[in-house]
């Protein structure tokens, strides 16, 4: 009966709950060869200062709680290793929320440099940054895995064409810096294109489900692989050092190995680990796992009321799951079947929701950049994975993969202005309130068809009364003149073909040569005293613009479906 379901996962989530932060970062298992197998605090130990660190893993997915807890330790203690530049390819922080992450790095000192493709939710780290504690830049995720990749071939830059046109590009005096105390830029013009580069790693630090006694490396019954191989390989590479968190210890298959015992320095055996937030790998949820064949319907039911219990996804309100069945309503106008597709955190995982509630979703290969392909993707804590996924790639695959297949994508939006240009990377001056870019950059760059999805106004009050749109409180306007900076460049899509539309809540915008222009209107809402007076962007209105249907506006009698 589905009340025992909630019964056994409200249970789940308390005993999780109550010991999230039980870790030993002084256990070794016995019976194990202890030049291989070594305690956390004993990896710690053998970084030298003034290190290049990375640390794999996405969001809840794969966090390495035990590696930052046990640098945290160390450093107080002996002030030793200091002064590391640690890179991450996205988000490993909890908001200041969650115990665990990246954020135990936060200690004057033990940083001196942070490099990562996503920074807004490593809040203790963005506060040093705020200080002058801490050095950080950004760099496309795409671009860091790539980099990856080319360190563990010898190279040490990548040329690419994402990022042109944007706060990225020195032509324009871009540079990757968001703060005050640094004096580089690890970006320059090259033929046209942009050159990347970072540091060399000399050390990296994971999450895997399982090892051997040997000391090979095994994901099976992870929920995303994300940069693993790659940062191992490049370390190894680099002559550096390579350490992997494991649940437990498996019998040798040649046949799954994914790192090699030679690259390995040390393994951590931790009971405690996760494969997924709230879940501990010991007990790992088999919905994620590559091949999975559970019943979708009850996965997305488990999902759903974690996310709730957990209060991480907002309540959707009427006017959201209007914006969101008007993106879902374009998706299938402009989408086929067959399509490759990604999707972004927030509104856009609505847009997720109503394709699989409308059954479309068989139709479709749906993906992530962290590199799960196929399955329907997993919302909020879970972003990022994937039930019943196919397949389960490297990031550092898919975004290269993306490049000639990804067909469309729904992205959010924070600020769009009269070219298109869009900014989703900067919120506010404050260090603390950087954003990052994320994937983003690569997905738009890859995209053949790109839907942004965003609220009109910042902090306004918008509601819906008989089947019409109605401005109780005016907001922020993010239609605007000048962006806070440019994390996508219209002109640069247009000259690659893409179609591009901006579904918000006052109606629908396309990317035209000539700029934003109006393509639906909600009812009720008026052009000049709505849109026009609440924008200081120019916006395009043609002589007539259809209004959004009653079906989409108030979800009475709405059918997602394939055009005949």
């Amino acid at each position: 009966m589905e009340w025992i379901e909630t019964t056994k996962l409200v249970a789940h989530l308390a005993a999780y709950k109550l010991t999230q932060k039980r870790y030993d970062i002084d256990y070794k298992p016995e019976g194990l060869d202890p030049a291989k197998f070594i305690s956390a605090r004993q990896a710690v130990l053998l970084v030298d200062d003034n290190s290049t660190v990375i640390s794999t893993g996405m969001a809840s997915h794969a966090r390495g709680a035990i590696f930052y807890w046990a640098f945290r330790d160390v450093y107080k203690k002996k002030k030793y290793p200091k002064n590391l530049t640690w890179i991450t390819v996205s988000a490993q922080g909890g908001r200041g929320k969650a115990p665990g992450t990246i954020e135990e790095l936060g200690i004057p000192g033990l940083l001196k440099e942070y490099i990562c493709g996503h920074v807004e939710t490593a809040k203790s780290l963005l506060a040093l940054g705020d200080q002058g504690d801490l050095e950080i830049h950004t760099l496309p995720q795409g671009e860091i895995t790539a980099l990856l990749i080319a360190q563990a071939n010898g190279r040490t830059t990548v040329e690419s064409r994402t990022g042109v046109g944007t706060f990225y590009d020195p032509e324009l005096g871009g540079t990757t810096a968001i703060t005050k105390n640094a004096n580089k830029s690890y970006i320059a013009r090259s033929n046209g294109l942009l050159s990347f580069t970072m540091p060399k790693v000399d050390s990296a630090f994971m999450v895997a489900p399982y090892a051997d006694r040997e000391g090979n490396i095994y994901f099976k019954h992870a929920a995303t692989i994300t940069e693993n191989v790659e940062a191992a390989e490049a370390a190894h590479r680099n002559g550096g050092k390579v350490f992997v968190t494991v649940s437990d210890i498996i019998d040798k298959d040649e046949k799954s190995i994914r790192i090699p015992k030679e690259w390995v320095t040390g393994i951590v055996v931790n009971p405690w680990n996760e494969q997924t937030g709230a879940v501990r790998q010991k007990q790992f949820w088999p919905l994620f796992t590559e091949g999975a064949r559970v019943d979708t319907q009850k996965a997305v039911k488990k999902l759903k009321l974690v996310n709730k219990l957990a209060r991480i996804t907002p309540a959707r309100g009427a006017v959201e799951n209007t914006m969101a069945r008007m993106a879902a309503s374009l998706f299938t106008k402009e989408a086929k079947k067959g399509d490759l597709i990604n999707l972004g955190i927030g509104l856009p995982e609505e847009v997720g929701r109503l394709i699989y509630e409308g059954g479309l979703h068989h139709d479709l290969t749906f993906s992530s950049e962290t590199g799960a392909l196929g399955g329907i993707p997993t919302p909020g804590l879970y972003f990022g994975g994937a039930i019943n996924p196919i397949k389960l790639n490297s990031s550092a695959w898919m975004f290269e993969h993306y490049k000639d297949n990804l067909d469309m994508t729904v992205l959010g939006i924070l600020q769009v202005d009269s070219d298109g240009n869009v900014n989703v990377s900067k919120r506010g001056k404050r260090v603390y309130d950087y954003v990052g870019p994320g994937g983003f950059m690569n997905i738009s760059s890859s995209a053949k068809k790109i839907i942004f999805l965003g609220s009109f106004m910042a902090k306004a009050d918008f509601q819906l009364k008989n089947g019409k749109l109605k401005i109780v409180k005016k907001g922020i306007p993010k239609f605007v003149d000048t962006l806070n900076e440019v994390t996508f460049n219209a002109k640069e899509a247009l000259k690659q073909g893409k179609k591009v539309y901006y579904v918000t809540t006052v109606g629908i915008f396309r990317l035209t040569e000539k700029g934003v222009e109006l393509y639906r209107v909600m009812p009720g809402v008026d052009i000049k005293k709505d849109i026009l007076a609440n924008s200081s962007a120019r916006i395009i209105i043609p002589e007539n613009v259809d209004v959004v249907g009653q079906d989409i506006v108030t979800g009475a009698g709405y059918k997602l479906s394939w055009p005949d």
